[in-house]
């Protein structure tokens, strides 16, 4: 996965739906589309997708996550709610996730996880979060959330199957070398409301294990695995009241194991793990740090972490590398533009941010990236700009670092 003779670029994954696709997503959920017909539609979508990514200069290519509206028409959202339709065990509810007040405390860690809107970010900008014109959740809809009532189990062999023949077809047919799909974490998978299991530690292994036949099937593929899972980083500001640094990482690290039980005998170069502090646009004052929880990630068995690195409030993490050494044979994909402002990043600034990195852990260990995903967060006119942006630094870095 290292760098040879230039800094390789890709992307965390959800890319601008096109509104046919969004079109026939909603077709197919109000029952006046069949499956063959969306699955038709879905792999021209992504033909084209992976087509745009290849002439901007993206490398290491993936299906936009188009494959993940079939489970919700809402643009916005569908890398975590796309997994309820492919989990058994799981019963509708009218409960919205953004206006929840459910609480429970986890084990180990002692703390208290709440809903979104009981996060310290939110308390400390309350008007602004309560002000739609404010545009800290631009494109977020009310999404209606399942409960866990029964045994977990992985249900969604034909969708991950065919996102999987999407996806090659589409390579096969741009001349891509390298793909990844996005799957759910166990972490993540875990955070819906449990009526079933007894402990926190039976619910995230029994997520584990459901989630572990998505993480096979796409790597028996020849395919990449990008795990996301915000809730490392995120949960800190789900937690109620504050814990201590150690309590959250007791806490985080049921799940570190949890994920590294789901990925034992997948090879490290065919995982990459993605961390982000939450993709709405807020102003995330409340972030846990990098440095605390840089070592916990890295003890996860992928090969390649993917991070916010352009960010406002993270841009100047790049430091936290000089203190803390990089696995052999591993890399970091920082994003190195960002979803969460409409100002398209200039390509001197992507080039210095991919330099600042591979001063601190070598070139060959730098694969240019973005903060999170642009699709719903962007517009899609906005979004292709910064990853054509992000190319254009990557070649100027590249000329720097390599020559």
């Amino acid at each position: 996965m290292q760098n040879t003779d230039r800094v390789r670029t890709t992307h965390v994954g959800s890319l601008p739906r096109t509104p046919r696709l969004l079109e026939a997503n909603q077709h197919y959920a109000n029952g006046t589309l069949a499956w063959e017909q969306l699955v038709a539609e879905l792999e021209t979508g992504v033909v084209d997708v992976v087509r745009k990514q290849r002439e901007i200069g993206v490398d290491v290519v993936n299906d936009g996550e188009y494959g993940h509206t079939m489970s919700s028409a809402v643009d916005y959202g569908a890398w975590w709610n796309y997994s309820f339709s492919r989990l058994g065990g799981l019963t509708p509810t009218d409960e919205d996730r953004w206006a929840s007040t459910a609480r429970r405390r986890s084990s180990p860690g002692n703390v208290v996880l709440t809903s979104f809107p009981d996060r310290r970010d939110r308390e400390r900008f309350r008007e602004a979060y309560e002000d739609p014109a404010s545009g800290i959740l631009t494109g977020r809809a009310s999404t209606k959330q399942p409960k866990i009532t029964g045994p977990l189990s992985y249900t969604g062999h034909e969708a991950v199957a065919s996102d999987i023949r999407s996806l090659r077809a589409a390579m096969e047919a741009t001349g891509a070398q390298t793909g990844f799909i996005a799957a759910l974490s166990p972490g993540s998978a875990a955070r819906v409301t449990n009526e079933y299991y007894p402990t926190d530690e039976e619910l995230v292994y029994a997520c584990a294990d459901a989630m572990r036949e998505e993480y096979l099937a796409i790597t028996q593929a020849g395919l990449i695995v990008q795990i996301d899972d915000p809730s490392i980083a995120e949960s800190w500001d789900q937690v109620n009241p504050e814990p201590t640094v150690e309590d959250y990482l007791r806490f985080t690290q049921l799940r570190v194991e949890a994920l590294n039980h789901a990925l034992r005998g997948i090879p490290e170069e065919q995982v990459r793990f993605h961390l982000c502090w939450g993709s709405w646009h807020g102003p995330h004052t409340t972030d846990l740090e990098l440095k605390y929880i840089v070592d916990q990630m890295l003890s996860i068995n992928a090969g390649g972490y993917t991070f916010e690195g352009a960010s406002a409030r993270h841009a100047h993490e790049w430091k936290v590398w000089r203190d803390h050494a990089l696995p052999e044979g591993r890399v970091i994909i920082p994003g190195v533009v960002s979803h969460s402002t409409n100002v398209v990043e200039h390509p001197e600034l992507v080039a210095d941010r991919i330099e600042q990195f591979a001063s601190v852990v070598g070139r060959e260990n730098v694969v240019a990236s973005t903060d999170c995903g642009l699709g719903g967060r962007l517009h899609p006119q906005i979004a292709w700009a910064k990853l054509g942006s992000l190319a254009e630094g990557a070649r100027l870095a590249s000329e720097r670092l390599f020559g």
